[in-house]
């Protein structure tokens, strides 16, 4: 087993979030859905950037980038591998890991896509219209996996969304053996219950073959993958399938379930829910680093629903407090 650089990396799509609002009209004017998110080309992707308003709010997201920042802020060592273009959005998002402190060495690509965005246009009366373009973030391959930062990470997670792409899918494999070669866990979210309708058989595959040690999901996520609107049921299933999984309740906590165990935790309390974006994100960086330090479920579980109220309180799927202050007030640092 090499020695540990990270405590945990993440892999996933490298997506930039571009946030402004537009006066009235400017959906209808552009064809667009109001509060609809629009999958679109690289011609659309070019020609809605340049019309977006000088002030707009650009952000390194996507959901793996998301825990990798969540790991940082609790105060753990994260690192991710994603591809952006080499183009300005690119920098954005190399900047921005960089200021979070997330280890970020991925080749970028050149004179092919553009850098992923997820254009986020707000009404005034708060409705997002979102349109988002893959782009590059869908160029990953088994190139951009490197051994020595897999190997050199407690735990590697990554993001179902990855599945998607042929070439991604092999990186994905590639890295989960890598990982097991030093010794290391290998993680996945499901990601999003339509994720888990397309590649239901492919996921189960990957639990029950042990490429995959932990999984993460919320309840309709599990639902999905076991096809049974009962959650004891598909408790019990994960139970038999996966060495770990973590569970997601929303507003009634998280459940752990590993070697016959079920742990629960109730979530914290919140005042008001802002934005729900990124609370399994964060959810999983509470739960990831804490596993890496080899702490409790009940306290991993705890360290990550308290890093998901945190980002539920406010608009965006980043934390906005520092989370290795928030977890030592609750006595939950390890």
């Amino acid at each position: 087993m090499s020695e540990t650089r990270f405590d945990v990396l993440t892999i996933g799509n490298a997506i930039v979030d571009i946030i402004a609002p537009v006066e009235p009209g400017f959906i209808e004017r552009e064809g667009m859905s109001k509060g609809i998110m629009h999958l679109i080309d690289t011609d659309r992707a070019a020609d809605l950037y340049d019309k977006m308003p000088l002030g707009k709010q650009q952000i390194s997201g996507g959901s793996a980038a998301n825990t990798a920042a969540g790991v940082a802020s609790l105060g753990g060592r994260a690192a991710f591998i994603g591809k952006v273009a080499d183009d300005p959005l690119g920098d954005v998002f190399a900047t921005d890991l960089d200021a979070l402190g997330v280890y970020y060495a991925t080749s970028r690509l050149e004179n092919g896509a553009l850098t992923a965005r997820s254009m986020i246009f707000l009404s005034e009366d708060g409705e997002r219209t979102m349109n988002t373009y893959l782009g590059a973030c869908h160029e990953l391959t088994e190139r951009d996996i490197r051994p020595d930062e897999i190997g050199s990470a407690a735990i590697t997670y990554m993001e179902g969304f990855l599945w998607d792409p042929v070439e991604a899918k092999k990186a994905f494999v590639l890295a989960a053996h890598y990982a097991h070669k030093n010794e290391r866990a290998a993680a996945f979210t499901l990601s999003d219950p339509f994720c888990v309708d397309r590649y239901r058989a492919e996921f189960l595959d990957l639990i029950r073959s042990k490429t995959i040690d932990y999984v993460f999901a919320n309840i309709n996520e599990l639902k999905s993958l076991y096809q049974t609107d009962d959650l004891g049921v598909a408790v019990r299933e994960i139970a038999k399938d996966a060495e770990l999984a973590a569970i997601t309740m929303g507003a009634d906590g998280a459940m752990a379930i590993c070697n016959g165990e079920v742990v629960s935790v109730p979530a914290f309390p919140v005042p008001h829910v802002v934005d729900a974006t990124g609370a399994g994100d964060l959810f999983a960086s509470g739960f990831l680093l804490a596993m890496a330090r080899g702490q409790t479920l009940e306290t991993a579980l705890k360290t990550g629903c308290l890093a998901a109220s945190e980002v539920i309180s406010h608009i965006g799927a980043r934390p906005q407090l520092d989370l290795g202050d928030l977890t030592r007030e609750h006595g939950l640092a390890g």
